[in-house]
This record gives C-alpha cells, structure tokens and sequence, in this order.
C-alpha cells in the first residue's frame, strides 16, 4: 500500500507523472483477432455507434478532412485581420495600430483589399490542416502503443506534446510555399495581386528556395504553437469536465460537448498566441526582405519590435483555435467518428496505487 498523501497527490495533480515505480503486471487481453484491447482516453471509443474503427485508415482520412475544413476554412476568415497583422509587423512606421491598419488599407486598397492573399491562406492552410491533425492522430497513437496503458495515462500531457510536435513538423513543409506568397502579396505593395501572379515572380527572382526559405521559421512558430494548441486544449477539455461541466461528458448532448470544445480551444488559443508571437513577427519580415536570414531579422526587431501585432494575433488566434477544434469535432460528430472521452486512470494502475480493492 502507498501512502495516503502519495495516492491524494496523484489524485490532484492535473500534470501527473510517474513519481514512483510501477511492478510489472499481467499484459491486457488480447481480442479474438489479435490485436490488444484498449481502453485509454487515447484509443477508447464511447458506448455509441460509429461509422469506423479508432485508427483505421478511414478514421485517419476522415479526421485529415476535418483538418483541411478546420484550418482552410477559419485561416481565410480571417485574412482582413491577418493582413493587417503582418502589415504592423513589417511596418510598424505606416501602421500604428489595428484601428489605423485597416483605415490605411481601405484607403489606399479599398475594401477588396482586405481579401489579398485569401487563395494562398486557403490552399496553404487546408494543406496545414490536413497534415497537422491527421499526422496528430497518427501520432497520438503510435505512442501510445510504445508506452503502453499505464504509461500512456501518467505521461498523457508529453504524449500530447510529442505528437503534436511531430504533426507540425510536416504540416509546415506544406504550409512554407503558400505563407512565403501570401506574406508577399500582403506586405509588397505593387509586387502581386494574386497567386498566379506572385509565383512565377518568386521563382524567376529566387528559384525554390523563395517558397522555402521561411520553412526554419515557421517551425520556430508553429511547433511550439501547435504543442500549446493540442495540449493546452486536451488537458483544458479534461478539467473542463471534471471541475466545471456538471455532469459527466457520457450524460451530455453532443451539441453541450461541442460547447465545451469551443471554450477549451479558445482558452488554448490565447496560449498559443503568446507563446509562437515572436516568431510569427520573424516570418513576417523574412518573407518580406529578400536575402535576410532569420538571425539578421530578429536582431533588427529587437525586444520590443518581435511583440509589435500582439493584440491582434490574440484575438485572431483565440477565434481561430476555438473555430478550428469545433469544426474539427463537428466533422467527427457527422461522421459518427469515434470521439475518445477524457481520461480514466486504468484500473491497474488504480491497484497499485491502492485506489481499489
């Protein structure tokens, strides 16, 4: 038997970790085809029909959809606000404030303006989104079968953040092209209007590596982005349910767990904003100034300049991560895709701590 502030400890904390030894126990059961049962938050399906099996190749294609709507759609949304973002960012002296950068665009663009660079956020980001979320279920899985059960549970948040990571790695290679076009069509003026005509000038100026040269960059800001983004919202949507939602997730509605998937996203996007800001201001201006290197940008920012557009990108970001992960669960409530509920302690490791019998 632990002791009794042991087995409270772990109760409490909401980034519990192994902070004792595990003896080894018995290996789950194994199904009449082979294959393990699995009952982690991480695999587990509710008691409710679905349309296919967790991890199967459909499950995989279905959720990769429901990225490129989630992060297709919500991205070109919000171009106008975008826009103006990377405009105060690589010229803070002509644009003073969110306010005064959508004066000037209108002014000098009209309101069309505000749509520039609409074609390459919606191709660059659904490809984003494919990869980002498809890759994260992916990922999510294959470790934790390399954990196993036990494991899976007590290093559930680096779980999250692992996989994540490892998403967002591909997810920027096909992103880079599409963002280093957009970046250009908003904040060159008279460079190009559209994405057919900013391509064929980026390639006869700088070949391939005009789409690839922010790729670095965009690793800086979107991994540690894309982490705060899954994990911040699978632990966020774990507290939710057990400290606020007043009945469990199995009593509510799909329609009052699309609710608490929406506040959960916003909280995580507020986060997410923060923590990959000083980057998003380094990709801005290296898409902009040819021959820069990232060093070179980021030493002409300084302290103060890597926040300029903070508020903005909050606000954008905030809306965006709620929409995305609502959106996203939308599509796998209308396919009937398994939707694991949050996670239980597994009644071995409940043993060990001495939580049963």
């Amino acid at each position: 038997m632990y002791p009794t502030s042991l087995t409270q400890l772990a109760r409490a904390n909401p980034f519990s970790a192994p902070l004792f030894s595990l003896q080894k126990v018995e290996e789950p059961q194994q199904s009449l085809h082979g294959r393990r049962t699995r009952t982690l938050a991480a695999a587990a399906t509710a008691d409710e029909d679905v349309s296919c099996e967790f991890g199967s190749s459909k499950y995989y294609a279905l959720c990769g959809f429901g990225g490129i709507l989630s992060c297709g759609i919500t991205h070109t949304a919000v171009v106008p606000l975008d826009l103006v973002k990377c405009r105060l960012q690589v010229s803070p002296d002509k644009y003073k404030s969110i306010g005064n950068g959508f004066k000037v665009t209108v002014r000098e663009d009209g309101f069309r303006g505000l749509a520039k660079g609409w074609a390459p956020t919606f191709i660059g980001y659904s490809m984003q989104g494919l990869c980002k979320f498809g890759f994260y279920e992916v990922f999510k899985i294959f470790y934790s079968d390399l954990l196993g059960e036990e494991n899976t549970y007590l290093w559930r948040t680096s779980l999250y953040l692992a996989a994540s990571a490892s998403a967002e790695f591909f997810a920027d290679i096909a992103l880079a092209p599409m963002e280093a076009v957009k970046v250009r069509i908003q904040t060159m003026p008279g460079f190009a209007n559209t994405l057919r005509q900013a391509v064929p000038k980026m390639y006869a100026e700088e070949g391939l590596w005009a789409f690839y040269k922010g790729v670095v960059p965009l690793w800086m800001r979107q991994i540690p982005y894309t982490m705060m983004k899954f994990a911040c919202f699978e632990r966020t949507v774990e507290l939710l349910y057990k400290y606020a939602v007043p009945k469990p997730r199995s009593e509510c509605s799909k329609a009052e767990q699309l609710v608490v998937t929406f506040v959960a996203g916003y909280i995580a996007g507020v986060f997410c904003a923060i923590v990959s800001h000083p980057a998003d201001s380094v990709v801005s201006v290296l898409n902009k100034e040819k021959g820069s290197t990232a060093v070179q940008v980021l030493k002409k920012l300084g302290p103060k300049g890597v926040w300029k557009g903070l508020v903005a990108r909050i606000i954008m970001i905030g809306t965006l991560t709620a929409l995305q992960w609502f959106i996203y669960d939308s599509v796998k409530v209308y396919f009937r895709l398994p939707r694991p509920p949050p996670p239980e302690m597994p009644e071995s490791l409940k043993k060990k701590l001495g939580l049963t019998e």
